[in-house]
């Protein structure tokens, strides 16, 4: 059991590595120069992707945690 949650762990720590690696940074498209090419279309578009993968971070990174806690705390026996 625990070599399957060590791999387990380790699928989790590889997709929370690429999905933060997909995100757009937060201070994409600020300042004078780079807002004149922002169209509204363009901000809904990556919102909703960008929406998607926040919450998938947020669920990915709790099962992780938990995970990592059984494994450490010897629950397993």
């Amino acid at each position: 059991m625990k070599i399957a949650l060590t791999i387990v762990q380790l699928i989790l720590s590889v997709a929370l590595v690429c999905i933060v690696m997909f995100q757009q940074g937060r201070t994409q498209g600020l300042g004078a120069i780079a807002g004149a090419g922002d169209t509204f279309l363009s901000k809904n578009k990556s919102k909703s992707l960008d929406a998607t993968l926040a919450k998938l971070t947020t669920v990915i990174a709790a099962v992780f945690i938990i995970v990592t806690l059984v494994l450490n705390l010897n629950i397993l026996g």
